[in-house]
């Protein structure tokens, strides 16, 4: 029998949380840019203006560098799935097997079989038919990432099911998938999603107009660009904070490690609401060895209330907390960053109503432009240490109240873990490297190569020249001849 804390059970999920961590830098921004480049080309069959469709080519080839990597790592972590957590993988098959059933038919067939006439389809199908595949691309990933979190949500609060003979066994599929944290984590991934994907755009357009490159093109996308996220950015937030008030009633230990939340009442009888600014805790002794903090300031996050009462640590046997750590100090960087992101997004604002945003105006503030480019970055950050703060703060369960870490792992020697671990390790950065080998192949190239569209759809020449061409719905029909031999 493997115990709690022996060390094979901290290998596998530190080889799960590097698998996941390396992962979900990348299904964000398909699911994302998916909807923007439907937006760009929606935009571009409407003005007929070339530029929509140039910006719509270029940033086609960060999203395709982007899903092959996300597929690479994808398949990597189901693979993991089986491998570390074996008797977990089997215990959740009754539920599991249904709805990574689901995630494998959007992603593999829907998602699949129209990204091809995506990619490959330029100037082989019509126009229409061509906006009808990107429409299905970004519809079906965001299907495909909404079984995920279905998945991973119940593994946090997880209705319908009665956990009987090793198995769980599902007693009402309704609650099972719209149990309590979906309801609020899918919606917060989504718009994060948008948020990652928009200050991509921002970011990648920024550089430009400091290098002077294409300088009017790229100042075309980022006016929309920062407008979408003026609302983007605050839902986030908003979302986010619906979701922490949703943790605080169904994974309290969770919203306590969040939050470093030790006591939840003071001395003296009346509720602890102070907020934990920074923090050292200490895990051992079950409270914060120093501590700066904001009187009320947890009550009114958690309850809306001046004096409400938020459950604290010391509530719950020792054996049964999450570690405060990571969730603690994760938690924070996350949220520093969506504020952080939210102020960007009214310095454009700002910048906007001054009338300030042509291309020649914002090269006179590199500031703003590099702080665009750093923002670029900054939300791949906030979506780990989100994941980080939601699947420590589980700890010490799988499966929340029901299933133990130590109980869903695999039961393997020092050796088989340290192998699998470090041939992930390899896995994974190679494939980290080989992308952003390619996306700066991309970003240097720019979009000068791209050939127009009416090269591509047949659209120029007298008299209807390359009228027959593919790609505006123009191909005509030809037929197959029978060669009839002398003779016959």
């Amino acid at each position: 029998m493997i115990m709690e804390n022996a060390l094979p059970v901290l290998l596998s999920r530190l080889d799960f949380a590097w698998i996941t961590t390396m992962h979900i830098i990348w299904t964000p921004m398909t699911i994302g840019m998916s909807f923007l480049l439907f937006f760009l080309e929606v935009a571009w069959l409407r003005s007929k203006d070339e530029r929509w469709y140039k910006l719509n080519r270029f940033f086609e080839k960060i999203f395709i560098i982007n899903f092959g990597a996300g597929v690479a790592t994808g398949v990597t972590m189901e693979m993991a799935f089986g491998i570390l957590y074996g008797p977990f993988s089997q215990a959740v098959g009754p539920f599991f097997g249904n709805i990574l059933g689901f995630e494998t038919i959007t992603a593999f067939m829907y998602e699949a079989g129209f990204i091809g006439l995506m990619v490959f389809g330029w100037g082989k199908i019509s126009k229409g038919m061509h906006l009808f595949a990107t429409f299905n691309v970004a519809v079906a990933s965001s299907l495909s990432a909404y079984w995920i979190l279905v998945a991973n949500s119940w593994m946090q609060s997880p209705n319908g099911v009665e956990y009987k003979d090793g198995l769980f066994q599902v007693t009402n599929w309704w609650n099972a998938i719209f149990n309590d944290n979906s309801l609020w984590g899918f919606p917060h991934m989504w718009v994060a999603t948008f948020e990652l994907s928009l200050f991509i755009f921002a970011g990648v357009s920024a550089w430009f107009i400091l290098k002077n490159r294409n300088a009017e093109l790229f100042t075309k996308v980022l006016k929309p660009t920062m407008l979408a996220l003026l609302v983007i950015t605050p839902l986030q937030i908003y979302l986010g904070d619906g979701l922490g008030r949703s943790v605080a009633e169904t994974q309290p230990t969770s919203l306590a490690a969040m939050e470093g939340h030790f006591h939840t009442y003071l001395p003296n009888g009346q509720p602890n609401t102070a907020w934990n600014l920074i923090a050292i805790p200490d895990d051992a002794k079950g409270e914060n060895l120093f501590s700066i903090q904001i009187p009320h300031v947890l009550s009114l996050l958690e309850t809306h209330t001046w004096n409400g009462v938020v459950t604290g640590m010391d509530q719950f046997p020792m054996n049964d907390r999450p570690p405060v750590l990571i969730p603690f100090y994760s938690f924070r960087v996350m949220v520093a960053i969506g504020s952080f992101l939210f102020l960007v997004a009214l310095w454009a604002l700002v910048l906007r109503l001054q009338g300030k945003f042509s291309a020649r105006d914002l090269q006179r503030r590199p500031i703003f432009l590099k702080a665009l480019v750093f923002s670029a970055f900054l939300p791949y950050l906030a979506i780990w240490t989100g994941w980080w703060t939601r699947e420590v703060g589980r700890q010490p369960w799988v499966v929340y109240g029901l299933m133990r870490t130590y109980e869903g792992v695999s039961k393997m020697s020092m050796a088989q873990e340290i192998i699998w671990f470090a041939g992930y390790i390899v896995f994974e950065l190679a494939v980290w490297a080989g992308a952003w080998y390619f996306f700066s192949r991309v970003i240097a190239k720019g979009v000068d190569d791209i050939p127009s569209s009416a090269e591509l759809h047949g659209e120029h020449g007298e008299h209807g020249e390359h009228g027959d061409r593919a790609g505006g719905g123009m191909a005509k029909p030809a037929f197959a001849k029978p060669l009839l031999k002398e003779g016959r």
